[in-house]
């Protein structure tokens, strides 16, 4: 099966893991995106949901969005968002919303990812999707072991379980 990833996609998700592996040591999960426009960086990001104050809507890809200058949103089509992680149904819906033209994700997320909801989305979200080219999981060799740490961490948050 040939490879579909190009070197800059490489480069991009890279970078995803490294800004991954810095959230983590910050404190946080560890989750990290890159929006690139005609394979140039012009934007990046990392969860930051519990540190440096809680905020359940600072997921690595809305950080990547909100980091992004105005100048590129005309061309939002042409951009690509690359997550190290199968992006959730709040993220997705940013994606949507923005017009995102490309999302490339290493590691697929059973429990949270929102691409198998393709099917259940209201008419405009599904016809958004339908024009995204949503690509992944491409790195599961090095994203899976993110993903298992970021389970482990929550489940270690958690703590036990409550007595109902």
């Amino acid at each position: 099966m040939p490879d579909p990833l190009k070197a800059t996609d490489r480069r991009h998700l890279a970078r995803a893991i490294e800004l991954a592996l810095a959230a983590e040591h910050n404190g946080n999960l560890p989750v990290g995106a890159v929006l690139a426009a005609a394979g140039r960086r012009v934007a990046e990001g990392q969860n930051a949901i519990w540190r440096p104050h809680f905020d359940a809507t600072r997921h690595a890809e809305i950080e990547a969005l909100r980091a992004a200058p105005r100048a590129v949103w005309p061309r939002a089509g042409r951009l690509t968002l690359y997550t190290t992680l199968e992006p959730c149904l709040m993220c997705l819906g940013a994606i949507l919303l923005h017009r995102i033209g490309r999302v490339v994700f290493g590691s697929a997320d059973d429990y949270g990812g929102a691409g198998a909801l393709r099917e259940h989305m209201p008419p405009f979200f599904r016809q958004q999707f339908a024009a995204l080219d949503w690509v992944g999981p491409v790195l599961p060799t090095e994203c899976d072991r993110l993903h298992e740490r970021l389970r482990e961490i929550e489940a270690a948050r958690a703590g036990p379980p409550r007595p109902r």
